[in-house]
């Protein structure tokens, strides 16, 4: 009977917030990403500002309470900002903090997403205490308004009706669309995730979106680069004791990624603290080799739905891959191409010159291809005579004058057999973390790619998005500090044998010159406004979302000018 009992109370549908019907009349859109994607901005002040939670001077002749109720009978719940009781009327009360609605005569009027709200607080209180509720009442404190709204028939249909739609949105595994109103996008928290303006960038390229994506995140990234430190936790602060050294405390708001490097160590009050804060935690080995992120495996399951379902198409993959070669193969090109810049043959040897000229003309032919590849197999190969034309042409652009052990024969992966290697090798792992740290930012599943296969360590999302990184970060990073003669050969490097490594004093040079490159800002060629790198990344994993989210052409358009 126990185990009936329990079946019957299991199957009952859980009751709605009152909030979320406030989202909901402000954005269908809104609603679902809050309600069944479970997805939040960051910044914890922004939903604060929602609603107003005013401690109200009380008078003498008057009750004020704040109350949560909730009836199953509805399918509601929520906490009222204040009830007011007098002369036998109860009274809910909303607070907010911006400015009234003005009708065409500029009278004060409630907005509809807030009119809704209060309804379903005074239909709560009917339910729950079998009373009449004649109004509520909602003070917006920019202009300091007191609006009045009536409750009647019509408005309990308005809330029954709210109800019923939210619950077949949460049963839908559908985003609803971008609504038409773009003032509203504006104003509203999430369009940092939603991307309205790119959506409809992606229904109509004469769109011309505002940049509604945050500019930049301001926080730190931490490198932990010495063996044996301890990362643990102080309050709302990230401790961090290093042998020999005086402890360092840096406030959890401050911080977006720890990154912890050879054999230091976190502790488990941290790892909670971290994940409660949105702070990435990564690691990475003494040589240099990304070994995994911490993954809370917070949101819902229905974007993760979505992706394996496209991504079990494979003509659909294909399509994408199509796109990822073509973006890593014009970038390494162009990039190659910025070598002939300006360039004379008697400031460079004849022969380099020419071996770069007939590397470009070849990849110009090869990337010709792509669009007609068939299989992934087949781009797999086509892919590889891209890269073996830009490995061999790379050593091209590096300036005579630097010291031959930082020149470049070749690539070869790990263990690195020169300093060069050494260094591309390092950066594809610092570039690595960050692709990371955006898709589980992001909530996709990193382990279902669209183009590389599964393997024992990187995730296959990661390795594909990865490519699109790839020149701009590391590789025009690596070149342009060996040409400027940067690189200390003998203190920034370890030779064991055949292999070479990055010494400490190396890994924390090239840590710094790789989160100042990220601080550097590209113009997005698609959607025409400029951001710093490290945030587009984010940027990068959204529009590849889209991609089957009936909102695509946006993704894989990140090309050196």
């Amino acid at each position: 009977m126990q185990t009936l009992e329990h079946l019957e109370i299991s199957t009952k549908p859980e009751t709605i917030r009152v909030s979320a019907l406030h989202a909901l009349a402000y954005c269908p859109r809104l609603f679902y990403l809050e309600e069944v994607e479970e997805l939040y901005t960051q910044d914890a002040a922004v939903f604060a500002g929602r609603r107003l939670h005013t401690q109200l001077e009380k008078q003498e002749d008057e009750e004020w309470e704040e109350l949560f109720l909730e009836s199953e009978e509805l399918g509601l719940r929520g906490r009222l900002d204040a009830l007011r009781t007098r002369d036998g009327q109860t009274i809910p009360y909303e607070h907010k903090r911006g400015r009234s609605h003005r009708d065409e005569n500029n009278q004060p009027q409630a907005w509809e997403s807030d009119r809704l709200q209060v309804l379903a607080y005074a239909y709560l209180l009917e339910s729950a205490f079998g009373i009449t509720v004649k109004e509520g009442r909602i003070r917006y404190h920019a202009d300091n308004v007191l609006v009045h709204v009536a409750v009647d028939d019509a408005g309990r249909a308005a809330v029954r009706e709210a109800i019923q739609q939210a619950r077949t949105l949460r049963q839908s595994t559908h985003r609803p669309p971008v609504i038409d109103n773009e003032r509203l996008c504006a104003r509203c928290s999430l369009a940092p995730v939603c991307l309205p303006e790119e959506a409809r960038l992606a229904h109509d390229r004469e769109w011309q979106p505002i940049r509604l994506f945050p500019e930049d995140d301001e926080r730190q990234v931490i490198h932990v680069l010495e063996p044996g430190t301890c990362v643990g936790r102080t309050g709302e602060q990230i401790k961090i004791t290093r042998r020999n050294q005086p402890v360092e405390t840096v406030p959890a708001r401050q911080v977006g990624q720890l990154v912890l490097h050879s054999f230091s160590q976190i502790s488990t009050q941290a790892l909670h603290f971290c994940a409660d804060q949105g702070i990435g935690v990564h690691f990475i080995s003494g040589g240099g080799r990304y070994l995994g992120s911490f993954d809370t495996r917070q949101g819902s399951i229905q974007r993760r739905i979505r992706q394996y379902t496209a991504l079990s198409n494979p003509d659909f993959c294909l399509e994408l891959a199509r796109k990822l070669v073509v973006c890593r193969g014009q970038g390494q090109r162009k990039f190659l191409m910025r070598g002939t810049r300006g360039k004379t043959k008697a400031e460079k040897l004849e022969k380099a010159l020419a071996k770069l000229a007939a590397g470009i003309a070849q990849m110009k032919a090869v990337l010709k291809q792509v669009p007609q590849a068939k299989s992934l197999e087949s781009l797999l190969g086509l892919e590889g005579n891209l890269a073996a034309l830009y490995f061999g042409a790379l050593p091209c652009l590096i300036s005579p004058e630097v010291s031959k052990e930082l020149h470049f024969g070749g690539r070869n992966r790990r263990p690195p057999k020169d300093r060069f290697n050494a260094l591309l090798s390092f950066g594809y792992a610092l570039l690595l973390k960050d692709v990371m740290n955006s898709i589980l930012v992001v909530g996709l599943e990193a382990a279902l790619g669209f183009y590389h296969q599964p393997r024992s360590q990187a995730a296959p999302l990661a390795l594909d998005l990865l490519e699109i990184f790839r020149v701009p970060l590391v590789d025009m990073t690596v070149m342009a500090s060996v040409n400027r003669g940067q690189w200390d050969v003998l203190a920034d490097f370890e030779i064991r044998g055949t292999q070479v490594w990055l010494s400490e004093a190396g890994r924390r040079k090239f840590v710094e010159l790789y989160e100042n490159r990220k601080q550097e800002s590209w113009k997005h060629p698609v959607t025409g406004y400029s951001l710093t790198y490290r945030r587009l990344f984010e940027l990068e994993v959204r529009l590849l979302e889209k991609e089957w989210s009936g909102e695509g052409g946006l993704f894989g358009h990140l090309l050196l000018r």
